[in-house]
């Protein structure tokens, strides 16, 4: 692994779309990028860890959280080249330091911690946990929500950082959401 890692900078405003596990992040980024025919940089840590889950029984470990980081910021820096205005993020670094945090009893990598204060993003979209939680092989924490989303809250606003809290149906949340970028950044 590259011991520096940098964003690609072009004039493109990135949008984190932020929040618990289950609170239709991905369907979110997908239909903001439709919307404003952009792209949407998937969450990397999702097909990696599953392949881990799929072929060797494995959750995560400590020792993937950099290089979890690290290849979701080489994602971004490959579509955000292409996208259109704004580039939806369906994660970002401060997930993965919640998760870490979360998972290893507030254990979180100092060269994460480094990497969050040299990222730079516009603004964040927090998911509410208003809609259904769906299990699957990755997902394991459905009677935690509310704690997930008020850490997640927390860690927003402990860096001081704009987000717009966002529930409802994916059409009310999309809307909302439009209405709110098409105010901030017109």
């Amino acid at each position: 692994m590259e011991k520096t890692t940098k964003q690609s900078h072009k004039d493109i405003i990135k949008v984190v779309i932020y929040g618990p596990e289950s609170t239709g992040k991905t369907t979110l980024s997908s239909d903001l990028a439709t919307y404003y025919s952009t792209n949407w940089v998937p969450e990397f840590a999702r097909e990696y860890l599953q392949k881990k889950w799929d072929n060797f029984g494995e959750k995560c470990s400590r020792e993937d959280l950099l290089f979890i980081a690290q290849q979701q910021i080489n994602l971004e820096n490959e579509l955000i080249h292409t996208a259109n205005k704004f580039l939806f993020c369906d994660t970002n670094i401060l997930i993965t330091r919640v998760w870490s945090e979360i998972y290893f009893e507030g254990f979180c990598d100092p060269k994460i911690l480094n990497l969050i204060n040299a990222l730079h993003y516009d603004n964040y979209i927090l998911t509410d946990i208003d809609v259904p939680w769906e299990a699957d092989d990755l997902r394991d924490m459905p009677n935690q929500r509310e704690m997930l989303y008020q850490y997640h809250k927390k860690i927003l606003e402990s860096y001081g950082l704009n987000y717009l809290r966002v529930s409802g149906t994916p059409d009310e949340r999309i809307k909302k959401v439009v209405t709110y970028l098409n105010q901030m950044y017109r």
